[in-house]
């Protein structure tokens, strides 16, 4: 048995830029995206074999509280585009595509109607719903995303991995402990405070200047935690170096920050249903959304996949 987490809007996004843009539906309407996704969804289970899967979406992409902590948090994407219906806004530095938000409907219409669960939370980010969804899990767990910070969730005692997509589905990446420790030199669970030290443009981190990835794993395998390191840094520890200056001076963000880049595994979701059925629930309802979208081949494959699951 595992359980299978999407990062719904990592992979709608992959998908909206992926496929070209043809083949609308008979109104019009792209489906490009529609396409791509589901195309995704039914590669993992083909290949993965999970016998749960969850979408889980963003109902807000940049949280208050989040903002309330770091300012700048991905302030680079609010000139450019408003969040979509049912989660997730552009990609970093990227407006919001043109075409793509009357799409995320359809693929949550085609989910509801293939039986697979989606779940959002408010004032919180998909991140924190698939951490959550970890946290509790009773099974092994895949993070299906091209998310870095969802590393942070890689625990090899609890069978949780990351199936990292930034080159896309077909080329994925297994991240488990020794994967990360082979990329980045540091454990899963100093992730939230690495990516702080060093920064991410992508989500408006700005890190400690002159503090790079390789200062920064190195920094966590000497002290351990970012709390450690800065208490170090209080104290002038040798060392540290010249480096102690550059944290004292950054101390403000480093206490805020770690709160933003982990993620919140305590949320109250509502119960769904996360087992993959080996037939579609709703077959009218697929039925409709085939004709309507001129979807029927790439539903075809998805429940072909699904008759395929465990």
């Amino acid at each position: 048995m595992t359980l299978m987490l999407l990062d719904a809007a990592s992979l709608y996004f992959r998908a909206f830029y992926g496929v070209k843009a043809s083949m609308p539906a008979p109104d019009g309407t792209p489906t490009n995206a529609v396409r791509g996704f589901l195309d995704m969804v039914s590669t993992l289970i083909t290949r993965f074999h999970p016998t749960d899967m969850v979408a889980c979406l963003d109902q807000d992409w940049r949280p208050a509280w989040r903002v309330a902590l770091l300012p700048t948090y991905k302030t680079h994407r609010l000139a450019d585009q408003t969040a979509l219906p049912g989660g997730g806004g552009a990609p970093p530095g990227e407006a919001e595509p043109a075409g793509l938000a009357e799409q995320v409907p359809i693929i949550l219409d085609a989910l509801a109607a293939l039986g697979i669960a989606a779940v959002g939370a408010d004032e919180h980010e998909a991140d924190d719903v698939v951490a959550t969804l970890a946290e509790r899990a009773t099974m092994p767990v895949d993070v299906v995303t091209g998310d870095r910070d969802l590393f942070q969730l890689i625990d090899d005692d609890r069978d949780v991995r990351v199936l990292y997509t930034a080159r896309g589905v077909g080329k994925l990446e297994v991240m488990d402990a020794a994967a990360l420790r082979a990329r980045y030199g540091i454990a899963p669970a100093q992730y939230a405070d690495f990516a702080t030290l060093r920064g991410d443009p992508s989500d408006g981190l700005p890190g400690v200047p002159g503090i790079g990835e390789k200062t920064a794993a190195s920094l966590l395998g000497r002290f351990g935690t970012l709390d450690a390191l800065l208490e170090a840094a209080a104290a002038r520890d040798p060392h540290l170096a010249g480096v102690a200056g550059k944290l004292n001076a950054a101390r403000d963000y480093l206490t805020r920050a770690p709160q933003v880049v982990g993620t919140v595994r305590t949320l109250a979701l509502p119960t769904v249903d996360t087992a993959l059925p080996h037939t579609p629930p709703d077959a009218t309802k697929l039925a409709h959304l085939a004709a309507r979208w001129g979807i029927g081949n790439v539903l075809d494959r998805a429940m072909k996949a699904l008759g395929s699951a465990r």
